[in-house]
């Protein structure tokens, strides 16, 4: 915790004003929705639990955390710990309580309701397996944290009620040296640009694609009966994922969900690598003080199409002993799970059964009170009840195991909590129901519902739909940006890559035994496809032993590439060849080309060109007599590459078993020494395409050319060293292993005008 508050600096308390926005709030909070760590809370609709908008921004920390690896980011700086993320959380939320609790007694400041400074962000569903034992068998596909929270420099505040605007701005010190002036500067000028023109979104609500089909949901909901007919739960809440290709911009998806349907608990986070979008009309815990609140929703119906469909609706829902058991025993769960951390006595359910109108649906919903002990905070109430009960079933850890062995795929965001966390003793989270992730160009959500014995398995996948048209709905008509479908070639086929299948009995898969070739594409015409070609064809005789096939690459390359509409770009393509799961004739080789644009990594960010790259020697020898080939089995380096870049570089230097050097993990390795350029003996080694022709060009230029061991000592003594490979031609080192070279920017420059 020194760590964290020596690099974050201290909390001296928070500037305080009512303000007047230029726009309305969405168009207010959209002028920073593109930056990383923004969230945006919106209240819709009339509830008595809808008065707030809020909008969090600039974030002086990030807190993540994926199982007990916790990452906290601050100033550029990241401090990587090892522990209970809960117990972190709760220790960053108490060291800055006892900041501002200091510096707001001396000064007699009353804090904006609901919240004036504090985390914002989301605790995935996931979560509950650091609270839990839980057995953990479904498929982490998306890979996302189990926690995410900034603690924003910028508040934003609009009461609806009072039609009132607050900023409240954090006042830290850090070296010395006050935030505040930046920040200000920093929201001013916000404020100053533009109106923020909204880009659109696509998506083809066709396309959406679940992990069940109608029959394995109904026979999954069939399993949940079995299992409570025999004792193990009353009930259990039952989801499935669907995901869509995406395009577009992610704020102006949470823009046009709130037009359509404004529930209480909107948000809209931006991590940078991903966005969240949530329409939640549940509160999962709001703590005020002391006083705590939650309301669970059970029990759903559709709208109807008519006046008198809905009046019908919404009665049958009131009068459906099915959903009034299920909302009293969720109910009675989340009694007892607040009673672990509240005053006995003290927990009380003052609303039992409100009928709640949606713009898709109604919902049963109950509202239950109560006070937390004296030595209970926050964190104690989240270990408590997290994850809500209304989203698990009852009894809460098995219904999660059940959960565990039905569903195909995490949950992660959805069924977990969103909201803020303050360092004033307030908090207000929703259950993330009704919740979109987008990431790598896909949109992601879940919808479920809670199963009991008397469920219609049937009618429980209907109401699955209901609950996901509000999201669906969006997309219909709504095709501002071109949605582009990746196409691959294989086995003689075009089709979507997501309907690519590979045979799980396939080698390729199961032990690496494959290769491939990665060609670049300029303006639709593949450089050095011959010598590509050839290389290819070599592998396949060596590894299969047989002659490769009589194919037209050439014609296959440029059918991918009009697929994938890259006439006009510089594509990668991939050719990737697996063996196939049959041992005699007629083989099954899997033969698969695919393209995508081509961006160089030199490019950061900011989409400026860096000079140059940064190598470091990897600590672990290659041993494989393969590395002369381009096989599947490319664990080695992959792994080699990522030790790198957690490493603060961009590439590994491979070493062979005697400690020389031999290439990096994706390019071969050129040294200059005067008018000589040479490359490493190896003994085992890929023959680099793009590294042939760059050494015929330099020989042209008056260049030696000398092939001989290299010690990491002879890349220091170079005048200069280069990599190259068949995407980036010839890359300029800054750096190995920290140590500052002479760079050969303008060689490197010189070569790609003609190589590229």
């Amino acid at each position: 915790m020194d760590r964290i508050k020596r690099t974050t600096g201290s909390l001296e308390g928070l500037h305080i004003e009512n303000i007047v926005i230029p726009d309305n709030f969405m168009s207010f909070a959209a002028r920073f929705a593109s930056e990383p760590g923004t969230v945006v809370l919106m209240s819709g609709g009339d509830l008595d639990c809808a008065r707030y908008h809020v909008l969090a921004a600039k974030p002086w920390l990030v807190f993540t955390s994926k199982g007990n690896n916790i990452s906290v980011v601050a100033d550029d700086q990241n401090i990587s710990i090892e522990s209970e993320p809960l117990d972190i959380l709760n220790n960053i939320l108490n060291l800055y309580k006892e900041e501002l609790s200091f510096h707001l007694s001396d000064n007699n400041v009353f804090l904006p309701e609901p919240v004036a400074s504090g985390l914002f962000g989301y605790l995935s569903y996931d979560l509950k397996d650091r609270i839990e034992i839980l057995p953990g068998t479904t498929v982490d596909d998306l890979y996302l944290p189990d926690i995410y929270f900034t603690a924003p420099a910028i508040i934003v505040i609009h009461d609806k009620k009072k039609k009132k605007t607050t900023l409240c701005i954090s006042k830290r010190n850090v070296s010395g040296k006050n935030t505040l002036d930046d920040d200000l500067r920093y929201f001013n000028k916000k404020l100053s640009r533009p109106i923020v023109e909204y880009e659109g979104f696509s998506g083809d609500p066709e396309g959406f694609k679940s992990g069940f089909s109608k029959t394995e949901y109904m026979d999954s909901v069939h399993r949940i009966r079995e299992y409570i007919s025999s004792g193990h739960v009353y009930q259990v809440n039952m989801s499935q994922r669907f995901e869509m290709d995406f395009s577009g911009d992610t704020f102006d998806l949470f823009k046009t969900l709130y037009e359509k349907n404004p529930a209480p608990f909107f948000a809209y986070i931006n991590t940078g690598d991903h966005q969240v979008v949530s329409t939640s009309p549940e509160r999962f815990v709001k703590q005020t003080g002391k006083d705590i609140e939650t309301r669970p929703i059970k029990g759903t119906r559709p709208r109807g199409k008519t006046v008198e469909q809905d009046e019908k609706q919404a009665k049958s829902l009131l009068k459906s002993k099915k959903d009034d058991a299920e909302l009293s025993m969720i109910v009675d769960l989340l009694r007892n799970d607040m009673g672990k951390v509240c005053i006995g006595g003290s927990v009380k359910v003052v609303e039992h059964k409100r009928l709640e109108a949606y713009q898709n649906v109604y919902h049963l919903v109950s509202i239950i009170e109560g006070r937390l002990q004296k030595d209970k905070d926050s964190v104690d109430l989240i270990n408590a009840a997290f994850p809500g009960g209304s989203i698990t079933g009852c009894p809460k850890i098995r219904a999660m195991e059940i959960i565990d062995e039905l569903e195909t795929h995490r949950r992660h965001i959805y069924t977990g909590s969103i909201g803020y966390i303050s360092f004033h003793e307030t908090m207000d989270l929703s259950i993330a129901i009704r919740t979109a992730t987008i990431l790598n160009n896909k949109i992601v959500f879940s919808v479920g519902g809670g199963v009991v014995f008397d469920s219609d398995p049937e009618d429980e996948y209907e109401e699955t739909l209901h609950k996901g048209q509000t999201l669906t709905d969006v997309f219909k008509g709504k095709e501002k940006k071109p949605l582009i479908k990746n196409m691959a070639w294989i086995n003689g086929k075009i089709k979507p890559v997501n309907n690519v299948t590979i045979p799980v009995a396939d080698p390729g898969f199961q032990y690496g035994y494959g290769f491939f070739e990665t060609i670049r594409v300029n303006n639709g015409k593949p450089k050095y496809l011959e010598e590509h070609i050839d290389r290819l064809c070599l592998t396949w005789k060596s590894l299969f032993f047989q002659d490769p096939p009589d194919i037209s690459w050439n014609e296959i390359i440029n059918n991918v590439i009009n697929q994938n509409n890259l006439q006009k770009n510089i594509a990668a393509v991939k050719i990737m060849v697996s063996k196939g799961d049959r041992e005699k004739a007629p083989f099954n080789r899997m033969l698969i080309v695919t393209a995508k644009p081509y961006i160089n990594r030199l490019y950061d960010e900011s989409k400026s060109m860096r000079s140059g790259i940064e190598l470091l020697i990897y600590p672990k020898p290659r041993q494989t007599p393969l590395a002369n080939h381009k096989t599947l089995n490319y664990l080695y380096y992959f792994l080699a590459g990522r030790w790198a870049i957690e490493s603060g570089a961009d590439e590994a230097i491979i070493l062979n078993p005697d400690g020389s050097i031999s290439e990096t993990n994706t390019a071969n390795i050129i040294i200059i020494k005067g008018k000589i350029a040479i490359t490493p003996t190896s003994p085992s080694v890929l023959p680099g395409i793009m590294e042939k022709a760059v050494i015929n060009l330099l020989c042209n230029w008056g260049y030696q050319f000398e092939k001989r061991i290299l010690s990491p000592e002879d890349l220091y003594s170079a005048d200069s060293v280069l990599i190259t490979n068949s995407l980036m031609g010839a890359v300029p080192v800054l750096r190995i292993n920290n140590k500052s070279l002479s760079p050969s920017t303008e060689l490197c420059e010189k070569i790609n005008d003609i190589v590229l």
